[in-house]
């Protein structure tokens, strides 16, 4: 039997975002969440490439910058230019919708700092899952919304007696093990 995993697959490189404003994105990355900017590029507008290779308008262009988030994820923020561009953010039920998450020491010192922050929303108040999910029981956590409308997710994992095996700091010195299985 022909196993349908990549073959060769590593690990993840990074996630990508596109915002309306790369140097306001791009502040806030830096300012608030710690990124540092590792460098910018630009694309387009080629007729010929940017439809076959990103699925996008023929006149589309970009520019992009890639930041590193210290200790563990680098971030990709496009900002896009195209005659049909659609200037809203698919909601979570949406196809397509998404979210980025950051693991904090306190959710609540993080929250009251977000609050400090001008145009950042702060959805609803900070929940504790309860016993309807007992292997993340005592997971405290909240959403928010970037100035420019990207949800991302706060969580705060110190009261979770026996957590899942999730990717954190006991991982990042680690190599990852390989299958034997044949590709």
């Amino acid at each position: 039997m022909t196993s349908r995993r990549l073959p060769g697959i590593q690990y993840v490189d990074h996630a990508a975002y596109t915002v309306p404003d790369l140097n306001e994105a791009v502040s806030f990355f830096v300012e608030v969440l710690g990124a540092e900017e590792l460098y910018r590029s630009t694309r387009g507008p080629d007729a010929e490439f940017m439809p076959r290779n990103f699925r996008v308008p023929d006149d589309a262009a970009l520019e992009l910058s890639m930041l590193r988030m210290p200790p563990n994820i680098n971030i990709e923020l496009f900002q896009w230019r195209s005659s049909d561009q659609r200037d809203f953010h698919p909601r979570h039920s949406d196809r397509g919708g998404h979210h980025l998450c950051v693991v904090v020491d306190d959710v609540d010192r993080a929250i009251e700092h977000l609050r400090t922050v001008p145009g950042v929303e702060i959805l609803g108040d900070r929940k504790e899952v309860a016993g309807d999910s007992p292997s993340v029981a005592g997971n405290r956590w909240t959403y928010f919304a970037a100035p420019w409308g990207l949800l991302m997710e706060l969580v705060d994992r110190s009261r979770v007696k026996n957590p899942p095996h999730l990717v954190g700091p006991a991982d990042w010195n680690r190599t990852p093990e390989r299958s034997n299985t044949p590709q």
